[in-house]
């Protein structure tokens, strides 16, 4: 007699489990709740999430909306048995993308499929994502927990991120205002952030080095949990300096494809940046990618962020400015180049001086 024909078959033996699935709803509940805002009661367990813009302060608002998952850095995450921080970067990707647009993130909901769920792991991934709520000042109001069975080897799962905030009309950026001369300040990285991974985990083969060797370029740490440092949320600085100097006309978040890729799309058609390479402070993290798997300079300002997170273009006589709004907010701020003439057939970004790999 066949399986179903014997009544008896259930959800459970075909591999996917709803206790599990509750239980993890259980845990993830004081995380949840933690990121209570204005707008938001940090409440789950409803069919969709609820904001109201009004109780958050806005008057005439245009929403922005970002969403953006974290890449191969999971499979490091994965494979060291360590997933605490990977919510911080799955938000960190997506609300860095809505503040340089001018706007405050306001709600963040997550996506996380899984082969067979864990409700252990699934709640040190969302506690990390609820941290980096906090840190962006958004509310976790949803989400949503797949568990896919012969979709995902043992072990492996995906998160994919959904952010939304607002501006006031008429006050989102890039302004319209750049001009030749204006200054291009940049902001340290915390690591290699969210980007280049696959690269990342090529050249960690070539090493020969295990997850939990010590790392290279980091003293005292394991070589996975180095490369899991989580990307930097610049979000409540930004907004500051944003609110009170009144003064950024620009704002790029530098991550895959890094400068090449990212600056130009801010900036009008008739500008370049002009980056001098020389005044990247270059994390060590950065100089062991390349020495190890043989990495051009290029390849690597393609690639990684290099150093340096996010962009930020100001008119010349403000630059000390808006660098003493950051630096007081906790950011490290340098000099990092000058909006030039673009030439007819040039490239938005232009290069001088050396990258100190």
């Amino acid at each position: 007699m066949s399986q179903s024909g014997k009544n008896g078959l259930t959800y459970s033996d075909a591999g996917v489990d709803i206790d599990a699935g509750n239980l993890m709803v259980e845990k993830i509940k004081p995380a949840v709740r933690s990121t209570r805002r204005p707008g938001a009661d940090g409440e789950i367990g409803g069919f969709g999430g609820l904001f109201d813009l009004k109780a958050a302060g806005f008057t005439d608002p245009v929403l922005v909306a970002a969403n953006d998952g974290v890449g191969t850095k999971l499979k490091i995450a994965i494979d060291a048995n360590y997933h605490d921080t990977v919510g911080i970067d799955l938000v960190a990707m997506c609300v860095n993308d809505l503040v340089v647009q001018g706007a405050e993130p306001l709600f963040f909901l997550d996506y996380f499929a899984t082969g067979k769920l864990d409700p252990d792991q699934g709640a040190a991934i969302v506690t990390g994502i609820a941290a980096g709520c906090r840190e962006s000042g958004c509310a976790l109001i949803g989400g949503e927990t797949a568990e896919m069975p012969g979709m995902y080897s043992d072990g492996d799962y995906d998160l994919a991120g959904f952010a939304v905030g607002a501006a006031e009309r008429g006050q989102l950026l890039p302004a319209g205002d750049i001009s030749e001369g204006d200054v291009i300040l940049g902001l340290s990285s915390s690591g290699v952030h969210s980007n280049g991974f696959s690269l990342v985990r090529k050249i960690v083969s070539i090493s020969g080095l295990g997850w939990d060797a010590p790392a290279p370029f980091a003293e005292g740490k394991k070589l996975g949990e180095a490369l899991l440092t989580p990307t930097r949320i610049y979000v409540k600085p930004l907004l500051k300096a944003i609110r009170e100097t009144g003064a950024l006309k620009a704002l790029a978040h530098i991550t895959g494809g890094g400068f090449p890729e990212n600056i130009p799309r801010v900036l009008p058609k008739h500008l370049a940046a002009e980056i001098d390479l020389a005044a990247i402070q270059v994390p060590a993290v950065f100089s062991w990618l390349a020495k190890t798997g043989g990495v051009a300079p290029n390849e690597m300002l393609r690639t990684f962020n290099c150093g340096v997170g996010m962009i930020v273009v100001v008119a010349a006589e403000k630059a000390q400015t808006v660098t003493d709004a950051l630096t007081a907010e906790g950011e490290t701020v340098c000099t990092l180049g000058r909006m030039v003439a673009r030439a007819e057939d040039g490239h938005g970004t232009i290069y001088k001086g050396t990258l100190g790999l």
